[in-house]
C-alpha cells in the first residue's frame, strides 16, 4: 500500500461507530509511539493514558507493571513485547495509541503498527540520543511514509542534552526538524519547557504535574529563548512565503500561522518537530498531547492506495467514506481460549456486527461476529466500526497482513514488510504427553508473529524454531513453559547461513528419458549469475528466449524447477541465495515434453551449475552497538575484535562511550552474560541483523566439515 498526503482542508466526514458519541474524522488520531528500548517510551504512554483521564493511577514500568505492559513477562522484565493498543481522547480529539515494543527483535511489532497508523511520536533518551533502535524505527517510518514528532526524554537524567539529540536526528537520522520547545533547566534542576510559539514559560504543579501552569519566561531564559525563537522561524520561514514576508517587515506574527506551517510540513514530511520533557517526572506530555492533536494527521490527510483484482491490479485510491464499500485490513493476531482476536485498521466503509465480508486472499467470505474496542488488555464491544477506526474482532480465522472487503470490490492492500530469521532452536516438550499443547503453542506463536518459524528437520524430525534473536526465541520457549504448562527442552543455538555461488556459470543441460510410449524431453540453456551480496532479493529469474525454443507455457515450469533447488544448498544444507538464473535458449519435443520434463531439466542443470560455481557461505552479521562506562572501552573493544568484530564508531555520551561494531552472530551467543563480567555489570548492548556476508575461507571449511558429520549422525 503506497500512503501519501491530501489536502488538510478536505471537509471531514462524520463516521464513528453507533456506540462512542459521533466525530468527524479530522478529529481522530490514529498513533504509536516508538524508541529505542529503555527511551521511556511506556512511561510517557502511562502518563498520556493518566493525563487523558483515561487510568486514575499511574503505575510505573519497573513497579506494578505500566498498564500498556499486560503480559506478566513484560511486567517481570520491564520491556514492552507485543503492541499494546487504547484510546484516549484530549479536548475534542479521540487519539488511538498503540505503544511498541523498543528491543530490536521484536521489531515486527513496529513494523506492523506503523503499516496501519497515520502519525507515530518518535521517543528519544535525552543523554543516549538517537541509538541503534531509532534508526530501524525511523527506516520503518520512512518506508510507509508516517510524518512523525520527535518527544526527547529524560531531560531529569544526568548527561541530558537536548541540542546534541537534535544534531543526531540531523545528522544520523537525515531529518530537518524544528525546535518548538527549549528546557528549563536539565538533570536535577530541570524544572519545565519553553514554548517557542507562544514564548512562554510552562511549568508541571501538582502532585503528577497534573496543572499545567503558563507564566512569562524567567528573566535567566529570556536570551536563549528569543535565540531559539529567531532559529525556529528561520526554518518555519524555508516553508512559507508569508511567514517569510512578515518576518522581513518585522510585522506579528499569528500563533495560528505557526501552527499551521508545522502541520503542514509535518504532514509532508518535509519537518520534523521536535518537543521535550522527563515523561517520569510528569513534565512536557500534555503540550506532546496538544502537538499531537494540531501536528499530525487525521485518516483524511492520508492517502492510501490498494491493487483492485477485478482490474488487473490497477493502484486504486481508497476512500476514508463510511459509505463507501469495506475495506479492512488485519494487522495483528492473538490466539485466545475461545478463538483468535484480529486486531483491524478500517479504511473505508464500515464493519458490522453478524455481517459477513470477504477476504480477498483466502476468497472467503467470514462473519464479523463480535468487535471489540482495546485498552491494553481490556475491551470494550461495540456494534459498529467505521473508516478510521483502529478495532479488533474475535473468532476470525486469517492471517496478519489480510485484506478484507465488503460486496462489489476485489481490493488488496500492501501487507507488511518481514525480515527473514537469523537464528534457529531446536525445542522439544520433555514428556511426550505435552506433544499435543507444545504443537498447539507453536500453530499459535508462528501464526501471531510472522517473524517467528517453526519446521521439522526431515531427517531428525527434530522440531526447529527460528526467530530475529536470542530473547526473541528466549521469550516464545518462557511463554509455551508459563501459558501451556510444558516443559521445554531446547538445544543450542544454530546461525542461519546460506550458500551462494562466487561466479558466472553458463549451463547447457539436456533431460532425456524414454521407457516406453511417450517419454521426457527437455532441453535448457543459460547462465548461473551470482547477485551482489546487498541485493534485496535472493533470486531471480529472467528468460531472453526466443522464436519458441523452449515453448513460453513451459517458462514458468522452468523457474518453478529452479526455486524448488533454493531450499537446501549442496555444501552444508543451508538456504541457498543470491542467484540469478537467465534462461536463454533450449529445445523440446512436441510429444515428449511437458511441464514436469521441463521442472525435472530445470533442477539437474541448477545442481550442476551450482556446484560448478564454487559455491560459498554467507554468515549474518549483526550490528551490536555497546553501551559502557569509558574505563572499560579496552577490554570490551578487544572481546569483540576477538569474535571477528570490526569495530566502526566510538562515541562518547557523558561518561559512557558507545561503541558500534559489526560482527558475526555466530560470535555473539550468550554476551550479554560476557559483557557484563567485563564490564562489572555496568555496559549493555543492542544487536540487530545488518547483512549477509560471506564467512572466511578457513572457517566455512569448519562449518561444512561439521554439517557433514552432522549427516552421518543421522545416518547411523
Amino acid at each position: 500500500m503506497n500512503q501519501q498526503f491530501a489536502s488538510p482542508t478536505v471537509r471531514a466526514k462524520t463516521a464513528r461507530s453507533s456506540n462512542v458519541a459521533e466525530k468527524p474524522l479530522a478529529l481522530i488520531r490514529n498513533i504509536g509511539i516508538s524508541a529505542h528500548i529503555d527511551s521511556g517510551k511506556t512511561t510517557l504512554s502511562e502518563r498520556i493514558l493518566f493525563y487523558a483521564g483515561r487510568i486514575h493511577k499511574i503505575k510505573e514500568v519497573k513497579g506494578e507493571g505500566a498498564t500498556m505492559d499486560y503480559m506478566e513477562l513484560e511486567k517481570e522484565r520491564g520491556i514492552t513485547i507485543t503492541s499494546a493498543a487504547t484510546t484516549v481522547g484530549w479536548g475534542e480529539h479521540e487519539i488511538n495509541l498503540i505503544d511498541t515494543p523498543g528491543h530490536v527483535d521484536f521489531t515486527v511489532e513496529v513494523e506492523r503498527s506503523l503499516r496501519v497508523l497515520d502519525g507515530a511520536i518518535l521517543v528519544l533518551c535525552g543523554v543516549a540520543g538517537v541509538q541503534s533502535q531509532s534508526i530501524t524505527v525511523d527506516r520503518q517510518m520512512k518506508r510507509y511514509g508516517v510524518p512523525r514528532i520527535a518527544f526527547i526524554n529524560k531531560l531529569d537524567r544526568t548527561g541530558a542534552d537536548p541540542v546534541s539529540v537534535v544534531e543526531g536526528l540531523e545528522t544520523k537520522l537525515d531529518l530537518a526538524t524544528v525546535q518548538l520547545q527549549i528546557p528549563m533547566g536539565l538533570g536535577d534542576d530541570h524544572r519545565g519547557v519553553i514554548d517557542l510559539v507562544t514564548m512562554e514559560a510552562v511549568f508541571f504543579d501538582g502532585d503528577n504535574g497534573e496543572i499545567v501552569r503558563r507564566t512569562a519566561i524567567p528573566a535567566e531564559y529570556q536570551d536563549i529563548a528569543a535565540s531559539a525563537r529567531r532559529g525556529m522561524l528561520d526554518t518555519l520561514s524555508l516553508y512559507d512565503d508569508e511567514l517569510l514576508a512578515l518576518m522581513l517587515e518585522d510585522k506579528p506574527i499569528p500563533e495560528e500561522l505557526l501552527h499551521a506551517i508545522i502541520r503542514r510540513s509535518t504532514l509532508a514530511q518535509e519537518l520534523t518537530p521536535v518537543l521535550m520533557g522527563s515523561a517520569y517526572e510528569n513534565k512536557g506530555v500534555q503540550l506532546l498531547l496538544d502537538a499531537i492533536t494540531r501536528y499530525l494527521p487525521s485518516p483524511l490527510d492520508r492517502e492510501v492506495f490498494a491493487r483492485d483484482q477485478d482490474n488487473g491490479d490497477a493502484e486504486t485510491l481508497i476512500a476514508p467514506d463510511p459509505d463507501a464499500p469495506l475495506v479492512a485490513m488485519a494487522f495483528k493476531l492473538v490466539d485466545e481460549p475461545y478463538g483468535q482476536l484480529t486486531y483491524m485498521r478500517v479504511y473505508q466503509g464500515r464493519i458490522q456486527r453478524g455481517e459477513r465480508y470477504f477476504n480477498t486472499r483466502t476468497r472467503k467470505p467470514q462473519r464479523f461476529s463480535r468487535i471489540v474496542r482495546m485498552h491494553a488488555n481490556d475491551r470494550a464491544e461495540v456494534d459498529s466500526a467505521e473508516a478510521g477506526d483502529i478495532v479488533a474482532v474475535l473468532g476470525l480465522e486469517c492471517s496478519s497482513g489480510d485484506t478484507f472487503c465488503g460486496e462489489g470490490i476485489d481490493y488488496v492492500l500492501e501487507s507488511i514488510h518481514v525480515a527473514d530469521p537469523v537464528i534457529s532452536l531446536a525445542v522439544s516438550p520433555a514428556k511426550t504427553a505435552d506433544r499435543d499443547r507444545f504443537s498447539k503453542a507453536l500453530s499459535r506463536f508462528s501464526r501471531e508473529d510472522p517473524t517467528f518459524h517453526v519446521s521439522s528437520d526431515p531427517e531428525t524430525g527434530e522440531t526447529i524454531i527460528s526467530g530475529m534473536g536470542e530473547l526473541h526465541l528466549d521469550i516464545y520457549v518462557e511463554r509455551i513453559r508459563r501459558e501451556y504448562k510444558v516443559d521445554v527442552q531446547v538445544g543450542q543455538p544454530r546461525v542461519s547461513y546460506r550458500e551462494a555461488p562466487s561466479r558466472e556459470v553458463a549451463y547447457n543441460y539436456k533431460h532425456k528419458k524414454q521407457t516406453g510410449g511417450s517419454g521426457q524431453y527437455a532441453h535448457v540453456i543459460g547462465k548461473l549469475i551470482p547477485l551482489p551480496e546487498d541485493h534485496d532479493e535472493g533470486f531471480e529469474f529472467e528468460s531472453v528466449v526466443f522464436g519458441g525454443r523452449v515453448p513460453s507455457e513451459y517458462i514458468p515450469s522452468v523457474e518453478k524447477g529452479f526455486r524448488s533447488m533454493l531450499a537446501k544448498g549442496p555444501l552444508a544444507g543451508y538456504e541457498i541465495t543470491g542467484v540469478k538464473m537467465l534462461l536463454e535458449d533450449g529445445s523440446s519435443h512436441d510429444v515428449d515434453s511437458s511441464d514436469m520434463a521441463f521442472q525435472i531439466c530445470a533442477r539437474d542443470a541448477f545442481r550442476q551449475a551450482f556446484l560448478e560455481s564454487r559455491p560459498v557461505l554467507l554468515e549474518p552479521i549483526m550490528k551490536v552497538e555497546v553501551e559502557t562506562p569509558s574505563e572499560f572501552q579496552g577490554s570490551i573493544t578487544g572481546d569483540l575484535s576477538s569474535r571477528r568484530g570490526l569495530i566502526m564508531n566510538s562515541e562518547s555520551r557523558g561518561m559512557l562511550t558507545v561503541l558500534t561494531a559489526e560482527v558475526p552472530l555466530a560470535s555473539m551467543f550468550g554476551y550479554a552474560t560476557i559483557v557484563r563480567s567485563l564490564s562489572q555489570g555496568k555496559a549493555g548492548f543492542t544487536m540487530e541483523f545488518l547483512k549477509y556476508k560471506r564467512v572466511p575461507a578457513s572457517i566455512q571449511e569448519e562449518i561444512v566439515a561439521a554439517a557433514r558429520e552432522r549427516e552421518k549422525e543421522k545416518k547411523r
